[in-house]
């Protein structure tokens, strides 16, 4: 009754679609025009990737500094190396570009040489007073500007670090974007069509060549990199993937049905995210292309049995009923456990990759249904095939790599063994070499101006990913105590001792430029006020910084003078070197603030992204064991056996070790984008295994539990297909390494290799060890409990009475 039941379910699922075609194509028109319906609500995230929970501890202090501080990501810079920046018609043309971003709404504050401000004394009312830098009526004159210079660096050690490099004579200029659009459209609309095009006209009218960097300019150029590689990968996949189906089949209707389903699936694809209201991130731009790559195999299978049943039997309605019922479970698992691969991102309480899973894993099961039911009622509608579309079935190259496989799995099963032994351990050493890596700018494209602006600030004035640490004096106004900011001032020190850091920037440098200025500006004063000079210093300081619109500092203490902020700018220097910077910060911050008065907290976009990086290298095991498990869940469903579960993992679980190898002997570190190979590329794999143990087990059927007749006719049905599917993974992955992005690039091409590997080991491999363990894996009650049985069932009617 049980496999009544089963064989039942196919057949029935076989006698709705093929008797009811119409109405089968006008719900798959109806659900497209439905989900094309929500392509309206699609957005394009305008965040950085956060891949922590919104619950962990780090992300808990970086909205808790968010909350009293404002968005930190806002600031862009401008920079200049060039002796002709101090001559009057440079200095005309920067200081008109500087006066008109300042006018734009969309800016906070300008920080600029050109209306830069002093601290002066005034004795008569005890405050400083700010007095321009530069006088503007002078600045025609080569004499006075070549004064400025001198003034500015030697005088002037407060805005060292912000505004100029003193050793290398670069300038910058300090932009600050409003807060409350830095996340927003409204950024990017900004610095496209207002920013950008007026640096352009300074640089067309100066012959200088300026460099531009900040979070909100990178992440801008940024996204616009990744929307335009969306089209590109979209593009190139869809062509070389129909290109090479083309090439199989050898026939213009195959391959055109092929392109309208994964179309449509693409259509489905970009219909989910306007749906769930999920933005397209790095990732979710990705799952299109996955959809074209995993959908143009699921019709080569597909296509594939319909041509092999009709070779057979030369009956069109039975072989269209059979690419149903016979291949059925088959295709179902194959797509469920590659959908399983992505699914295990949706159990890392990461949001990114929470909706990079669901949307992956639902757009691979949406294809699976389209294929099923689309190719077969194409087909019912087309002539039958021609001798010329079956001769790919017996094609030379194929033939002889099949023959290949046949020979080396019957004669050579030793060296098999052997070489797999020998990959292994060689690849577990390797493996043991990778390193990590959690750096923002790693993985940006390396041929774009803004990312070789981003090293010239680096060498310039020590990076532009912000790093920052409050200090939480636990009363009112206890930020401007002078033994806080000596303790301040001992973390700053520290700061400054690290390379890889850039000058901090907090409320103490003001009160050690009010110094200079009490002292009429000597730059020997630069420093803090004694004991006894605190109390007038300190006093000139507040009255200075009351109701100042353009204080630079009026961030850098919250309103209740009770927390201080130290910003810090920082070098690309990934995972391990960030976590020694961390200790030797958070070792200081112990020595100097005791616990009990203080509470220091490290936190900023850097940080998070580092600790979002090991976040996903902690649950790197634990997702790969839950896709291994998941899809094992699977196969015992499907095999009813688990020594054949244990036998099919190990061929599928070797590629992933191997590529693991390769990537610690050349040096590819795990990072987030590496990360996600091995649970995707494991998903893709197990298809392989699927597709010949379901074959397998209906040759032993069909050949009467003949172990060895039953592998050599499984690999002669069976291994065309596989062949065919992973050259096309192999080329649809390999699209993605046509991306600027180093990560994308990391992506596709280890993915790619990684089933190449997949492939081999299952055709090889997997034969080999089924061979060998034939007599336990060939017991009739352990192992075969077919879900399906049609090979010689006489009770089997056709479901179209077509010619």
């Amino acid at each position: 009754m049980k496999k009544k039941l089963k064989v039942g379910i196919w057949e029935t699922v076989a006698h709705i679609v093929l008797r009811n075609r119409i109405l089968m194509l006008s719900i798959i028109a109806v659900i497209t025009i439905l989900l094309a319906l929500q392509w309206k609500n699609i957005q394009f995230s305008f965040t950085e990737a956060n891949l922590l929970p919104d619950d962990h501890i780090v992300n808990k202090e970086y909205n808790a500094f968010l909350k009293k501080f404002g968005e930190e990501g806002n600031l862009i810079v401008v920079g200049v190396k060039d002796n002709a920046f101090f001559t009057p018609k440079a200095f005309a043309a920067w200081n008109k570009l500087m006066t008109d971003i300042k006018a734009q709404k969309e800016v906070d504050l300008v920080v600029s040489i050109n209306d830069l401000k002093q601290l002066k004394k005034n004795d008569s009312l005890q405050t400083f007073e700010l007095l321009p830098f530069v006088d503007s009526s002078k600045t025609k004159s080569q004499n006075y500007l070549n004064g400025i210079k001198k003034d500015l660096f030697q005088n002037m050690p407060f805005y060292e670090g912000l505004l100029f490099n003193k050793k290398s004579g670069s300038i910058r200029s300090a932009i600050y974007l409003d807060k409350e659009i830095v996340n927003t459209e409204k950024r990017r609309d900004y610095i496209v069509k207002n920013f950008l095009p007026k640096i352009e006209a300074f640089e067309k009218e100066t012959g200088i060549d300026l460099r531009v960097s900040g979070m909100p300019y990178i992440r801008t150029l940024n996204a616009m990199s990744i929307l335009s590689e969306i089209s590109l990968f979209i593009g190139a996949s869809l062509f070389l993937t129909s290109l090479i189906f083309f090439f199989f089949f050898r026939s213009f209707r195959a391959t055109l049905i092929a392109i309208l389903i994964v179309v449509t699936g693409v259509m489905w694809t970009f219909g989910l995210l306007g749906l769930f209201n999920y933005h397209i991130t790095v990732l979710t731009a990705l799952v299109p292309t996955l959809v074209i790559v995993i959908g143009i195999p699921n019709c080569i299978f597909l296509t594939n049995k319909y041509q092999q049943e009709y070779s057979a039997h030369r009956n069109k309605a039975r072989a269209l009923q059979r690419v149903i019922t016979k291949v059925g479970t088959a295709t179902l698992m194959t797509n469920l456990t590659t959908a399983a691969g992505f699914a295990t991102f949706i159990i890392t309480s990461s949001q990114l990759l929470k909706e990079f899973g669901i949307i992956s894993s639902l757009s691979i099961v949406s294809l699976f249904f389209l294929c099923l039911i689309v190719i077969p009622i194409y087909y019912s509608y087309q002539p039958v095939p021609k001798q010329k579309h079956l001769e790919h079935l017996n094609r030379n190259y194929t033939r002889v790599f099949i023959n290949w496989i046949e020979k080396t799995v019957k004669y050579n099963r030793r060296y098999v063994y052997t070489i797999a032994l020998l990959i292994f351990g060689v690849s577990i050493i390797g493996a043991f070499k990778i390193k990590t890596s959690g750096s923002l700018i790693e993985d940006m494209p390396k041929n774009t101006s803004f990312y070789k602006d981003i090293l010239f600030f680096e060498n310039e004035f020590d990076g532009i990913m912000p790093l920052e640490i409050t200090v939480d004096t636990k009363r009112k106004k206890g930020v401007m105590k002078l033994s806080t900011l000596e303790k301040m001032d001992e973390l700053q020190k520290t700061i400054e001792e690290i390379p890889e850091l850039s000058k901090p920037i907090s409320i103490l440098n003001l009160v050690k430029y009010s110094k200079q200025a009490y002292f009429n500006g000597n730059p020997d004063y630069y420093d803090l006020p004694s004991s006894q000079e605190q109390n007038f210093i300190l006093g000139y300081a507040k009255n200075a910084t009351k109701n100042s619109k353009d204080n630079l500092m009026k961030s850098y203490v919250d309103s209740t003078g009770q927390v201080a902020r130290i910003t810090t700018f920082m070098r690309d220097i990934g995972t391990g070197n960030m976590a020694k910077i961390e200790d030797k910060l958070a070792a200081k911050a112990d020595e100097v603030f005791p616990k009990d008065k203080f509470n220091v907290v490290m936190t900023g976009k850097a940080l998070v992204f580092e600790k979002g990086t090991q976040y996903l290298l902690d649950n790197l095991v634990s997702s790969l064991l839950f896709a291994v498990f998941l899809i094992s869940l699977l196969m015992v469903f499907m095999f009813r056996s688990f020594k054949m579960v244990i036998v099919s993992l190990i061929p599928n679980l070797l590629p992933l070790i191997i590529t693991a190898g390769l990537m610690g002997y050349f040096g590819i570190p795990l990072k987030p984008s590496t990360i996600l190979v091995f649970s995707i590329a494991f998903g893709l794999s197990v298809d392989d295994t699927i597709h010949f143990l379901a074959q397998y087990r209906q040759e032993l059927k069909h050949n009467k539990w003949k172990i060895k007749r039953s592998v050599f006719a499984t690999i002669k049905e069976s291994g065309i297909s596989m062949f065919y599917t992973s050259v096309v993974l192999f080329v649809g992955f390999s699209v993605f390494m046509l991306s600027d992005f180093g990560g994308t690039v990391a992506l596709g091409g280890l993915i790619a290799v990684t089933l190449a590997f997949g492939m081999l080991s299952n055709l090889l491999l997997l034969p080999c060890l089924v061979l060998t363990l034939n007599k336990s894996l060939a017991n009739k009650q352990e192992f075969i409990k077919p879900k399906i049985d049609i090979l010689n069932n006489p009770n089997e009617q056709d479901d179209l009475n077509l010619k």
